[in-house]
């Protein structure tokens, strides 16, 4: 079987081989680490072996230099190894993709298992395309790639083949060698590095922009609106309760109340317009509130 897939999930056009789990677009990374059978861990014992065997029985030697690597689900075995490789696992493969998929709008398109769990993938679109000779497009994917039996380094790269197979796999790895970043395994993957190596980390702009449109879908109460500006606008104090600036947490409620948004956004939108005015009055005013300011934006964030 020139696939030589173990499992793999995919968005969209079916794989030529057929095989596989499809998936709707913007699965969670839980989902496609079942469908794409990157749920299971990869574990290490030490290599042992029968010394001065006479029938059924021997001295059981262990070999220091080495160590077996298997299956946390099947218990298979799945390469030997020297004591300094660094293994990558299954959900690494997949985390590699998490900010990139819910801040910076790549897409997941297919992942999987080779050759037993000996080698693994992920691919995402990355949102870019461009029109070649006779209308064919060609689209821009973010490939991740690893092997635990010592063939491959661990490899991230840009290619337009959609990988579906082993020899996709090995197309899209020859066609990139000179731009591929690629960790060698007696090196500790470091996926923050690699992004940044390929010029793909999630930029302040991308993590503003998320965090600016999850407050704009987060519903806001009046109760909690009042709550959440008597705390900004009251001073915090080790003992007792603090003064509370009645003014300008009345101007901030007006402004949100006057848009009517109930979202979260709109009680920091009157928040910072606000501050940006007592702050041009008073500069005292901008060590004291603001570091508060962005405490209660991020908890009407994640609440």
């Amino acid at each position: 079987m020139a696939h030589l897939i173990e499992q793999m999930a995919y968005v969209g056009q079916t794989p030529w081989h057929g095989l596989g789990s499809e998936l709707t677009s913007n699965q969670p990374l839980e989902v496609w680490a079942k469908q794409a059978g990157l749920d299971w861990q990869i574990e290490e014992s030490p290599v042992r072996f029968v010394a001065n065997a006479s029938g059924h029985l021997g001295e059981i030697l262990a070999y220091p230099d080495s160590k077996v690597l298997y299956r946390s689900d099947t218990r298979a075995p799945l390469s030997v190894v020297g004591n300094r490789f660094k293994v990558v696992q299954p959900e690494e493969i997949l985390e590699f993709y998490r900010d990139l998929t819910e801040v910076s709008g790549f897409e997941l398109e297919t992942a999987g298992v080779l050759k037993g769990g000996r080698k693994m993938w992920a691919l995402a679109r990355t949102g870019q395309s461009g029109m070649l000779k006779g209308n064919d497009q060609t689209n821009a994917y973010v490939l991740l790639a690893t092997a635990c039996d010592g063939t491959m380094a661990t490899t991230a790269q840009f290619t337009s083949i959609r990988v579906v197979c082993n020899n996709t796999l090995a197309v899209a790895l020859k066609d990139a060698t000179a731009t591929a970043v690629k960790v060698k395994h007696n090196t500790a993957f470091d996926a923050n590095l690699v992004k940044k190596q390929l010029g793909i980390s999630v930029s302040a702009w991308d993590d503003f922009m998320y965090r600016l449109k999850t407050l704009s879908e987060r519903k806001v109460k009046s109760t909690e609106a009042r709550n959440y500006f008597l705390k900004a606008f009251t001073d915090d104090v080790k003992e007792g309760v603090g003064k509370t600036n009645e003014r300008s947490m009345a101007k901030a409620l007006g402004l949100y109340e006057g848009e009517g948004m109930g979202a979260a956004l709109a009680s920091s939108g009157g928040l910072c317009l606000v501050w940006n005015r007592r702050c041009r009055q008073e500069p005292g005013a901008r060590t004291g509130h603001v570091p508060r300011c962005l405490a209660l934006l991020t908890k009407a964030k994640t609440s």
